[in-house]
């Protein structure tokens, strides 16, 4: 009976020792509790909010959609999605159909047309701000200091199994690898809609007064004061660089006179810093706002006509307003050039960009009976998604010569030897190449794409897909869903492993095209409201500013609500070039591009 006791016990000692190891093994091999927001439980732009552990709360409020992960629409949600076509049935209607809307532009329509273009692309950005790169919930902080980009979607969270959440690899593709599988050109390939180097030149020109990351404190921060458009490229981002630019007398910039036209002061003259390399000499270093547009003569060009509107227009003004100081003609001036400048963004160049039928308008007053919001913060997000460089040429040709990047960069001479008029021809003629559609990077570029890349992940952006669904875009289903290219679509199926893990700025430049389009569906649709948003934001189109006094009366009023790229450029040169920002059509004549000051 002892023995069978003590085998007994032996047994349960056994047992005991086999559970308890059992056990051991469970617990040390069961994986920590995941973040449940790192699955973004949460749709139709609801908070995912994180409880103990492994626990989380969708808030849905004033979403128009309620239940667990806010999915269940509400009644007016539901009629909504029931009626509402999709963004390419509406870009459809809006680039098609010519004679319906030459009518339409004639009548009230165009008007609240334009109105719900606005204030439904507006309404996609929130404001106030919500998120930086520092705190992915709302705070104090994220609102009040503006030295921080601000964000759509707040970051990945830290504590995430993969790099983008849940899904994919554990470890993402080599930036340098994406680069040259997927973004790099093998052949230029000319954007369909006719771009041309004059729109090319003018997006890099006119973004850099809003896009200035302050490398030194970290990408996520930009170092401008302004969060729009604020003429900085022109004036300074500062007024210490200002005050040397200016001439202190009549309201005028600084110049100097070449072979007998105006171009920007030298940096010897005005001790601006600016950003040249070493060959070129202080003499040849033309002093501008923006310290980096002696890198392109597109760019030094653009500076150019800029500075001879501001100094057309003081003249304009002293004229009407004899009485005026230095101080009062420079600053009604420069509120002038920020509304021609916004006029020529909406009228010209977005509507190039977005190829409607549909005439854009730029008439604050649409919006005086709405709650719109007159202020706006630069998005990391817009940052991110603005760097057009496909739009660059292999070479760039101008009055019969072609002239490579070695010899183009930094190489003010080019802009003085041929003069403003044979720039803005040659730039007006040579096609711009498509953005989207994956493989038409050029290779100087590379190392910058590379760049966006390693800062997109720096700064944990969230998923392509995300961005998609967050400007009411349905998600992509798989790779071959997202690029037209099977090969490509194979591809980045093996290096991402789900198409859940895309990331932002290769998904905008890989996605396939709209038929005939600069580029894909998504960048549409999220580039929109950024800019519409922030070019209505202005203070200039309150209520307050939008009136003839702001801008020193009607004479002024009126350079404002007449301004197009073609005046910029007429009005300030001797000659009057072909000028647009579409390469000329098959059946345009070059006599047509004379002497055509008196149209203006």
């Amino acid at each position: 009976m002892k023995a069978v006791n003590r085998l007994l016990l032996l047994w349960l000692c056994t047992l005991v020792q086999e559970w308890t190891s059992c056990m051991c093994e469970e617990v040390s091999s069961s994986p920590t509790s995941v973040n449940p927001c790192c699955y973004y439980p949460c749709q139709n732009r609801g908070i995912c909010v994180r409880y103990g552990l492994d626990q989380y709360q969708c808030d849905c409020t004033r979403t128009g959609y309620y239940g667990e992960n806010c999915t269940i629409p509400e009644f007016w949600s539901r009629v909504c999605e029931f009626v509402k076509p999709s963004p390419d049935t509406i870009h459809y209607i809006l680039t098609h159909f010519y004679w319906i809307w030459s009518l339409i532009n004639k009548t009230f329509l165009r008007d609240w047309l334009m109105y719900k273009v606005l204030t439904v692309r507006a309404d996609l950005i929130p404001s106030p701000p919500t998120y930086n790169s520092k705190y992915g919930y709302l705070n104090w902080e994220s609102y009040y200091n503006s030295s921080y980009y601000t964000r759509i979607l707040p970051p990945v969270p830290l504590d995430c199994p993969t790099p983008m959440g849940t899904k994919g690899k554990m470890e993402l593709p080599e930036p340098k690898l994406l680069v040259e599988k997927f973004l790099l050109r093998r052949e230029f390939r000319p954007d369909p809609q006719g771009t041309n180097l004059m729109f090319a030149f003018f997006a890099q020109h006119f973004t850099h007064q809003f896009f200035k990351t302050h490398n030194r404190m970290g990408r996520g921060f930009t170092r401008g004061l302004g969060h729009g458009v604020d003429a900085g490229h022109i004036y300074g981002d500062n007024l210490a660089r200002q005050l040397k630019l200016r001439l202190h007398k009549d309201g005028k910039m600084k110049y100097q006179m070449i072979n007998g036209e105006m171009y920007p002061p030298t940096v010897l003259e005005t001790n601006v810093s600016m950003n040249y390399h070493e060959s070129v000499p202080p003499e040849k270093q033309m002093a501008i706002g923006q310290e980096v547009f002696g890198l392109l003569p597109g760019l030094s060009m653009y500076a150019t006509l800029w500075l001879r509107e501001h100094n057309r227009v003081c003249d304009i003004l002293k004229k009407e307003h004899p009485t005026w100081g230095d101080e009062q003609l420079f600053q009604t001036t420069r509120l002038i050039i920020i509304g021609e400048t916004i006029r020529i963004v909406i009228e010209d160049y977005v509507q190039h960009l977005s190829g409607y039928q549909l005439k854009l308008k730029f008439d604050p007053a649409l919006l005086f009976n709405s709650q719109f919001q007159y202020q706006n913060r630069i998005a990391l997000e817009f940052n991110q998604l603005y760097h057009w460089h496909p739009l660059m040429p292999n070479s760039f040709f101008i009055d019969g010569t072609e002239i490579s990047y070695n010899d183009f960069m930094f190489n003010t001479s080019i802009l003085t030897h041929y003069g403003v008029e044979k720039l803005v021809q040659a730039f007006s003629n040579q096609a711009a190449g498509q953005i989207g559609g994956a493989q038409n990077l050029p290779h100087i570029v590379a190392g910058v794409a590379e760049g966006i890349i390693k800062e997109s992940r720096q700064l944990r952006l969230q998923p392509f897909n995300e961005y998609r669904k967050r400007f009411n875009l349905n998600p992509y289903r798989s790779f071959n869903e997202f690029t037209a290219d099977k090969e490509i679509a194979r591809e980045l199926e093996e290096l991402y492993g789900d198409i859940d893990a895309m990331e932002f700025y290769p998904g905008l430049l890989v996605e396939k095209t709209r038929p005939g389009a600069i580029f894909g569906e998504s960048m549409v649709e999220m580039g929109a409201p950024f800019s519409l948003k922030g070019l209505l934001g202005n203070p200039i189109c309150s209520p307050e500013y939008w009136k003839p006094s702001t801008f020193g009366g009607h004479t002024g009023f009126d350079i404002v609500n007449s301004a197009t790229l073609k005046r910029l450029v007429c009005l300030n040169t001797k000659r009057c070039p072909y000028v647009s920002f579409h390469v000329p059509p098959p059946d345009y004549e070059h006599k047509n591009s004379g002497d055509s000051h008196a149209e203006l």
